[in-house]
Parts: structure tokens; C-alpha cells; sequence
């Protein structure tokens, strides 16, 4: 229970996994997290709309099938089917939706990073509410020239939680990404490209946000009552 008497509501996240993996994969992934950090938060899992179009390097460590988001040249540079996979995610988001944010890994947290930006310029997601949270996990930023222009045009206040590997490949393009948020919470870890165990201090960290992220929603469902209570 909240102040008040209030009831607490748990946050809403879509996942969203990394490439060449699954929904199911990411639920394995994301649970390597303390149980009373998940239970805190109202996770909704979504396969990518892609079938696998090649090896994928959680082969013979997670069973298939696999997805893939959209696709990309060696460079990273240009995507095929990304529009595609923009018109996909709004329509899960209308049909499993309302969500409060996203929580990405790898090619997820690609999105999950660039997502609130097309939102705000009208290129993306326009008929769900504005993604009002993002959590991070080894991610990047879109190399796609237009699409970055539009995704990162302007300093993001969508509160961010992030996750940078020591030894993370993206680690460097991570940190290009974290500074596209005004408010960011970034929590180190000395693994590579994963979904990193919480250490105490990270514990601390991750909880602390979702402190902030807990009270947020509450109180916006608090002042959604009070509106539709109002005399007209």
C-alpha cells in the first residue's frame, strides 16, 4: 500500500529480446534477477515478428525457435523490414497494452533506446500512450542515418535505467546512448553482452528506480481518478 491508503500499481513493461533469440528466452534471461525485483514489476514478454533468418549464437544454450526484430547490412548501417517491425510492436502494444515503458536487451534495447524518441517526433507508436520508462540492457544506438536523426533529435526525459558490461562488445555504443537521456541510472557490470546477476550495489540502484518509477505511475493513476471524478 502506498501513502494514503493508495494502492501501489506495479509498472508495465514490454520485453523485448535480443536478436536471433525469443520471448521465452528473455523471461529465462530476465530471471536471473532476485525474485523480489521481478515481482515488483508487471512484465509482458513478445516475440519479434521475424523468424530466424540465420545462426543464432544462443544455439545449443537456449532451445529455438528464434526471432529477429528487423534486419541489417554488415555495417549496421541500413535496415530492411524495420518499418515493418515499428508498425508490429504498436499493434501489440494496442492489443496488450497499456504499457508504461520497455525493457530491451541487445537488438531490443536498441529499440527499447529509440523507441521514445520516433515516438515524440511522430514517426512511431502514435496511437499508445507515451513511453514514460526504458530499461537497458547492452544496448546501442540506431546506425540507420535517418532513423537516428529522428530517434536522438533532442535530449530524451524518458526516465532510463541502463546496463553496461565491462567487457560488453557495445559497451562504447552504450555509453554514446546513455547520453542521449537526460536522467539516466547506469549500472556497471563486469560481464560481457548479457543479462547480469544484481550484485548488492546494483540491487540498490535497480530498486531505487523502480522506487521512482512505482510512485510516478501511482500517482498519474492517482490524478487519472481525480480527472474522470471531476463534475463536468
Amino acid at each position: 500500500m502506498g501513502s494514503e491508503g493508495s494502492i501501489v500499481r506495479k509498472p508495465r513493461f514490454l520485453c523485448l529480446h535480443g536478436f536471433r533469440t525469443s520471448a521465452e528466452i528473455m523471461k529465462i534471461q530476465l530471471h536471473k534477477w532476485p525474485q523480489s525485483v521481478i515481482d515488483r514489476l508487471d512484465l509482458v514478454f513478445l516475440d519479434a515478428p521475424f523468424p530466424c533468418q540465420g545462426k543464432s549464437d544462443v544455439e545449443g544454450i537456449f532451445d529455438p525457435p528464434y526471432y529477429e526484430w528487423f534486419q541489417f547490412n554488415k555495417e549496421f548501417t541500413e535496415y530492411t523490414n524495420f518499418e515493418k517491425c515499428l508498425e508490429f510492436l504498436e499493434d501489440r502494444m494496442i492489443e496488450l497494452g497499456p504499457f508504461d515503458g520497455l525493457i530491451g536487451f541487445s537488438q531490443g534495447a536498441i529499440l527499447s533506446g529509440g523507441l521514445p524518441g520516433l515516438q515524440a517526433k511522430g514517426i512511431a507508436l502514435q496511437k499508445v500512450p507515451k513511453i514514460k520508462f526504458v530499461i537497458i540492457i547492452g544496448g546501442a544506438k540506431f546506425k540507420e542515418t535517418k532513423v537516428a536523426e529522428n530517434a536522438y533529435s533532442s535530449s530524451l526525459e524518458t526516465l532510463s535505467l541502463h546496463f553496461l558490461g565491462e567487457t560488453d562488445f557495445l559497451k562504447p555504443y552504450g555509453i554514446q546512448l546513455i547520453d542521449s537521456f537526460k536522467n539516466p541510472v547506469v549500472v556497471h557490470h563486469p560481464k560481457g553482452h548479457t543479462v547480469p546477476r544484481l550484485d548488492e550495489k546494483s540491487l540498490v540502484k535497480v530498486n531505487g528506480f523502480i522506487d521512482t518509477i512505482e510512485q510516478l505511475v501511482t500517482e498519474e493513476d492517482k490524478n487519472g481518478e481525480a480527472n474522470t471524478c471531476k463534475p463536468k
